[in-house]
């Protein structure tokens, strides 16, 4: 079996072809605190452009991917992923919740304090904005990493928005036959979640 596991960052999968443009040592320098099996396989392939033939491959996931690419990426990716997947295969990824994440900040206190850090004093006490809370307090503050990324390191900007109408209707249109949709929060108290689940 082929299962590929695109753009796994700090959680590349076991018995997955784990893609990503971060080496296993890169991953370890990146995540210090996490550990990461010998056994991993992680390579590095054009998104756009995967070395694999068509109907070939039996499982996708693709987990927080989605968001970091722009307009004119996001049909060249998904064309690839139905290309060669095969016939009943899935792919399995999640995105932010856009109208979710429209919601939390229109509740908000439009309380902006100070201007965005990223030292490693800032990081380290989760400073956003002045708010030095992961809360969604306040509309200048976490919050916005949902619609623009951390920002605190290279690749983590957003560039595109999702809801559960538009993954239906762009997954239609590709030729998706199946899909479930759900909603989940991720580490499980924040940042409002899409996990789809769609079959060819």
């Amino acid at each position: 079996m082929i299962k590929l596991n695109i753009g796994c960052g700090g959680t590349p999968l076991l018995d997955y072809i784990n893609i990503d443009r971060d080496s296993l040592e890169d991953l370890r320098r990146r995540y210090p605190k996490k550990i990461f099996s010998d056994d991993l396989v992680i390579v590095d392939h054009d998104i756009f452009n995967l070395p694999y033939l068509e109907n070939s491959v039996d499982e996708i996931n693709a987990d927080g991917l989605l968001e970091h690419l722009s307009f004119k990426e996001e049909p060249l990716f998904l064309c690839e992923v139905i290309r060669i997947l095969k016939p009943g295969a899935t792919f399995r990824f999640s995105v932010p919740d856009f109208e979710a994440a429209c919601r939390i900040w229109l509740e908000a206190e439009d309380d902006w304090i100070e201007f965005y850090a990223d030292s490693d004093k800032a990081i380290s006490e989760q400073h956003w904005f002045g708010t030095y809370t992961y809360d969604y307090k306040n509309r200048w503050g976490y919050i916005m990493a949902t619609f623009f990324g951390s920002q605190k390191g290279p690749g983590q900007y957003h560039k595109n928005g999702y809801s559960e109408k538009k993954i239906r209707s762009m997954l239609s249109v590709i030729g998706f036959t199946q899909m479930e949709c759900s909603q989940f929060q991720w580490r499980g108290d924040r940042d409002f979640m899409i996990q789809t689940i769609a079959t060819k």
